[in-house]
């Protein structure tokens, strides 16, 4: 079966990372309940989300039918707490976000410092410091040519700014029908409508269609269901043959009609899918081949994940546009960035030509003061050198799970990993949409919230259990994590 039609067609819903209510006691280490709320103010605000509060990515009938919700009050390191002081490993980091952890007063005295002084204005034709030294910043650590910085909101931004800077790109180098862009199957990159076209989840997109025109797929680089995409040889074969794709694409579509190709170093989504070896450095050959934009979304494997600043770096390629977010402020102030090299930059020097383009709040003072304060931190700390020693010791932790019988595979990259659950590992038989509800929804993801875990169990692709802590964390949490992870997935084992 292709990859194309055996991918569910499940959408925003598909992200199960908390559930629809909590009764598990989870308490510091001293038996204190820590940042507990009183019982009548938790209550009211039970009632204040249920009336008005509209959660993203999410049913709204579990609020509906009073079940209420978790409501996460305080965190700590790698802690989370919620309103009834339940104490919770943050496996996740928010949403691939908090690097540095939680709690860290350096970013919150940064972001009070500079919104003291100047707490607000816009990069439309006017500059701050905080936005020049940041980009500065960024600058330095990107590879190759990759000299100029854009700066968003946030990550579906960033994208949509690819794709826009894209398309006027060729324009202003006489190619105008170069718009066309390539992805992979079950990739998401963004919600905005650009992005959702690039976005290759059609569960999340059929209810918004019709979309923005342009957007095409190619197979990912999941290895463990690379022969039900019709591919039968070794990984490194395997990444020519993704690769391969591509070009395959380009040539179907146009070359005179593809503008860029869109790849996660690591795609999230569908349980975390490293590219096998050489599988970059030949899309970069077919990019050049062709006169087609790589950009590099690296919105969650950015600044640090992977155990560099850029995941290209770590994986050997240097793309014509990165796009990035939520770790680059470890998500104490919103930021995104488009990083774009000299040439593409080249045509917007001269004259009246200008990129149309942009956002009230990008750039912002406060988020590029806690993005420089950040970015210090992980280099007073090394952080991203913790994450290359210790990278192989969480895989080790979580490759222990393989014993049990629901675990078909783990893989991932840096401090970036997926667990795909499955129905038969001798056959890799995965579970159909109902066995799937059941599973995430109606067992792991509480199960796993109660157990005191806070993590993915996802199924836009097959089920799996993704794993995103900080950055800062070690064998001892490892461990837990692995621990934690047993318990349930043997209960949920014993269950089928």
């Amino acid at each position: 079966m292709s990859i194309f039609t055996r991918s569910k067609k499940k959408a925003a819903t598909a992200d199960t990372t908390h559930h629809d209510a909590h009764t598990a006691q989870h308490t510091v280490d001293d038996g204190v309940l820590a940042g507990a709320i009183a019982a009548s103010e938790h209550a009211d605000l039970q009632r204040k989300a249920k009336d008005h509060l509209w959660m993203h990515f999410a049913r709204q009938s579990g609020m509906e039918a009073g079940n209420g919700v978790p409501i996460i009050v305080r965190g700590e390191g790698h802690h989370v707490y919620d309103a009834d002081g339940k104490k919770y490993i943050d496996g996740l980091s928010g949403l691939f976000v908090v690097q540095v952890g939680h709690g860290r007063e350096r970013l919150a005295e940064a972001a009070r410092k500079q919104a003291e002084e100047l707490a607000f204005f816009p990069l439309w034709s006017y500059a701050h410091p905080a936005a020049i030294e940041l980009a500065d910043k960024l600058a330095d650590y990107a590879p190759g040519d990759l000299n100029r910085v854009f700066f968003t909101t946030g990550g579906g931004e960033a994208v949509e700014s690819a794709w826009k800077l894209a398309k006027q790109y060729f324009k202003l180098m006489g190619k105008p029908m170069k718009h066309k862009v390539i992805s992979r199957a079950v990739a998401y990159h963004g919600t905005p409508q650009g992005a959702l076209a690039i976005t290759g989840i059609p569960g999340m997109k059929e209810m918004f269609e019709p979309l923005t025109p342009g957007g095409f797929r190619v197979p990912n680089t999941n290895y463990y269901r690379a022969e039900e995409m019709g591919f039968h040889g070794s990984l490194e074969e395997f990444g020519q043959w993704a690769a391969n794709r591509i070009e395959e694409a380009i040539l179907f579509e146009g070359p005179d009609t593809v503008a860029a190709v869109f790849l996660e170093p690591v795609q999230n989504s569908g349980g975390c899918f490293p590219p096998p070896p050489g599988y970059f450095q030949r899309v970069r050959e077919i990019c050049d081949t062709y006169d087609v934009l790589l950009v590099s979304d690296e919105v969650i494997c950015a600044y640090g994940r992977i155990g560099e600043m850029f995941a290209c770096t770590a994986l050997g390629y240097v793309p014509d546009i990165i796009t990035s977010a939520k770790g680059l402020t470890s998500g104490y102030s919103p930021l995104g960035a488009m990083i774009v090299s000299d040439r593409i930059y080249e045509p917007f020097k001269h004259g009246q030509t200008a990129f149309y383009h942009g956002y009230t709040f990008a750039g912002h003072p406060v988020s590029a003061a806690v993005a420089l304060e950040n970015l210090a931190i992980m280099e007073e700390e090394n952080i991203l050198q913790n994450v290359r020693e210790n990278s192989p010791k969480f895989r080790a932790a979580l490759e222990r799970l393989k014993d049990l019988p629901i675990v078909g595979d783990v893989r991932g990259e840096g401090y970036f990993f997926g667990i795909e659950l499955v129905k038969n590992k001798e056959t890799r038989e995965t579970f159909n949409e109902d066995e799937s509800e059941r599973l995430l929804r109606g067992f792991l993801s509480k199960a796993l919230f109660d157990a005191g875990l806070y993590c993915r169990a996802d199924d836009r692709g097959d089920p799996v259990i993704q794993l995103a802590p900080p950055l800062t964390i070690g064998e001892k949490e490892f461990d837990e994590i692995e621990a934690i992870l047993r318990a349930v997935l043997t209960e949920a084992s014993n269950r089928l």
